[in-house]
């Protein structure tokens, strides 16, 4: 029987899937049955595979508040339209850190948050260089002021860079100073003081490591020519980190340029980079760096980006510093829904998924899939 601790990291960073065979169960009481024998459903013939998906969900008031104490009757998820029958629901908060008077030890757990800060290098994209620099700068100063101000001291943080290629700045750490040097290196596009960094851990590093699940040197950048591909690797390379993991991703877009200037998800990278983020709980929140007067043409990419992981865009903002304080407060708290699914057996894809809440009031922010027979 596995550990239960090991149990308990697979299911939440993916779906648990066991294999089940039709018999007849008459004669075999489920108390008759090992603990750890796959389930049985005599809805499918032949053979099915069983999965336990879990689901981080924030649900706010309207005016951004964390709504507390909601139960497995206050969700609705639904699987191709149809309702699923949820199995539990657990809270999730950081706010015993701050010895916070409103908090309740009843049915919540504490949690840490995680953050990765995503700087998506375009200068040799853009016709206005020396503009976007200055902005990629201020947002790696206004990143360090959020360390100063903002982070918690249970929060774990990891710096990457995406240019011709993908750079690891910064594994996941607490290290305050590592990581003020990560921002002012990632922000200004220069090569990691950690030498090699993808062939060995960063300074501070612990085993939430990013590297020791990279590929590394000429594999990495064939799996990695485009922006797309790199953030799919990287939430693949922090899946096992149990809970939600926040990416924030600096960027003026990389969507698919169409009539009149306008940008769409590019169909031949973004439904397998919508299924990666999802499947391994990475909500993106991207954060407009278009200099300013110069607007962007990619807000409904980026919009369709966040609400498909979960996230919020981030555009039309004073200081870079306020949309670092809004992620911030989003992700102090959260709920982890749960619930079985079926699928054929020997069957891969992609399950789409709608959660809603009961009370309209209650307003929900969920990723919209998971991937199943992997």
């Amino acid at each position: 029987m596995r550990h239960a601790a090991l149990f308990l990291i697979l299911i939440l960073t993916q779906p648990w899937t066991a294999v089940a065979q039709v018999v007849d169960s008459s004669d075999q009481p489920p108390s008759s049955r090992p603990s750890d024998e796959p389930m049985l459903d005599a809805s499918f013939e032949g053979m099915v595979e069983v999965s336990e998906v879990l689901l981080d969900v924030l649900a706010t008031d309207e005016e951004g508040r964390v709504v507390r104490g909601l139960g497995t009757d206050d969700f609705i998820v639904e699987e191709n339209g149809s309702p699923v029958a949820l199995t539990g629901v657990s809270y999730y908060t950081t706010r015993y850190d701050r010895g916070d008077e409103e908090v309740e030890a009843v049915a919540e757990a504490p949690s840490s948050r995680y953050f990765i800060f995503f700087f998506h290098t375009q200068w040799q994209q853009s016709s206005f260089t020396p503009d976007l620099m200055r902005q990629q700068l201020r947002a790696g100063l206004e990143s360090r002021r959020w360390l100063e101000e903002e982070m918690l001291p249970s929060d774990w943080v990891a710096v990457v860079r995406y240019g011709s290629g993908l750079r690891v700045y910064q594994d996941f750490t607490q290290d305050r100073e590592a990581l003020a040097g990560a921002f002012k290196e990632a922000a200004a596009g220069k090569k990691p003081s950690n030498d090699v960094p993808l062939r060995r851990r960063s300074p501070g590093a612990t085993e939430l490591s990013i590297l020791q699940r990279l590929p590394k040197g000429r594999e990495l950048r064939q799996r990695t020519e485009t922006v797309y591909e790199a953030l799919g690797l990287v939430a693949e390379a922090c899946g096992f980190v149990v809970g939600r993991k926040n990416l924030l991703l600096f960027t003026m877009g990389f969507g698919k340029e169409i009539r009149f200037g306008d940008a769409e998800a590019d169909p031949r990278y973004y439904p397998q980079l919508e299924a990666a983020l999802n499947d391994h709980n990475v909500a993106v929140y991207p954060i407009d760096t278009s200099p300013a007067g110069r607007g962007t043409r990619q807000t409904d990419f980026l919009t369709q980006l966040a609400e498909d992981t979960g996230g919020v865009y981030h555009e039309d903002f004073y200081g870079f510093i306020n949309p670092l304080r809004d992620i911030g407060g989003d992700s102090y708290a959260y709920y982890v829904l749960s619930y079985q699914s079926e699928h054929p057996a020997g069957e891969i894809g992609y399950q789409r998924i709608e959660v809603k809440s009961r009370d309209e009031s209650v307003l929900v922010r969920a990723r919209k899939g998971y991937r199943y027979g992997l």
